[in-house]
C-alpha cells in the first residue's frame, strides 16, 4: 500500500519536475544580468581593477577580459531567463564563477559576510583577522551612526554588517549553474523545451 503510494507520488512529481529548474533560473537570472550590467557602466573602473596588479587582479588583456565576463553574464543571463539554449550557456558562466571564486574570494575564505560567531570563522578552517575583528568595526560603526547618523532611518530595513567578500555566494551560483548544465532548462517552462517538442513533432 504505501508502496503503491509512492509510486503515485512520483508519477505525479513528474509533472512538475520543471518547476525547480525554473526556479533555479528565476533565482540566477537578475543575479547574472546585473552582474554584467554594472560592468557596462563601470567599463573603464573594471578593465583597470582587471588589469592592476597592485590593487586589483592583476590579469592579461583586461578588456577583452571584461567584455568576456559582459557578454556571458548580462546576454547569458537574459538566456537562462528565457530557458533558451541553458546548458551551453550554462559552461562559460560556470567558468566565469569559478575564477571570481580562485582571484577575488578564495583568500577570503567562505563567508561572504563577516560573522565571528560561525565554526567556519572560528580558526578550525578559515582563520581571518578581518572576520575576527569584525564585531569591534561593527560596534565601532553603529557607535558613530547613532551618535552622528540618523540611525534608526539608516537601520530600517537591517542592521548594518561588516563584507569578508568570501567564496559563499559564487560557490553557490556556480553549483546552481552546474544544476542547470546537467539537467537544462525544464520541461514546459522553457524556449529549450519548446525547441524539443517542435523537433518532436
Amino acid at each position: 500500500m504505501l508502496r503503491g503510494a509512492y509510486i503515485k507520488f512520483k508519477k505525479l512529481l513528474n509533472y512538475f519536475n520543471g518547476v525547480p529548474l525554473l526556479l533555479v533560473r528565476l533565482y540566477l537570472a537578475p543575479v547574472l544580468i546585473q552582474a554584467g550590467w554594472t560592468k557596462v557602466i563601470g567599463f573603464s573602473d573594471t578593465v583597470a581593477w582587471f588589469g592592476n596588479s597592485e590593487w586589483g587582479l592583476g590579469l592579461p588583456l583586461p578588456e577583452i577580459l571584461v567584455i568576456l565576463t559582459i557578454c556571458a553574464e548580462l546576454i547569458g543571463g537574459v538566456m537562462i531567463l528565457l530557458g533558451l539554449f541553458t546548458r551551453l550557456v550554462s559552461i562559460p558562466l560556470c567558468f566565469t564563477m569559478l575564477v571570481a571564486m580562485i582571484t577575488v574570494h578564495a583568500e577570503n575564505g567562505w563567508l561572504a559576510i563577516a560573522d565571528k560567531s560561525s565554526w567556519l570563522a572560528d580558526g578550525t578552517l578559515y582563520y581571518d583577522n578581518a572576520i575576527m575583528t569584525s564585531g569591534d568595526k561593527l560596534a565601532m560603526a553603529n557607535s558613530i551612526l547613532q551618535e552622528y547618523g540618523h540611525y534608526e532611518w539608516l537601520t530600517q530595513s537591517g542592521k548594518f554588517v561588516i563584507l569578508n567578500n568570501g567564496i559563499e555566494f559564487a560557490a553557490t551560483y556556480f553549483i546552481l549553474l552546474l544544476v542547470l548544465l546537467f539537467y537544462g532548462g525544464g520541461k514546459y517552462l522553457s524556449i529549450d523545451y519548446l525547441l524539443s517538442r517542435q523537433k518532436i513533432q
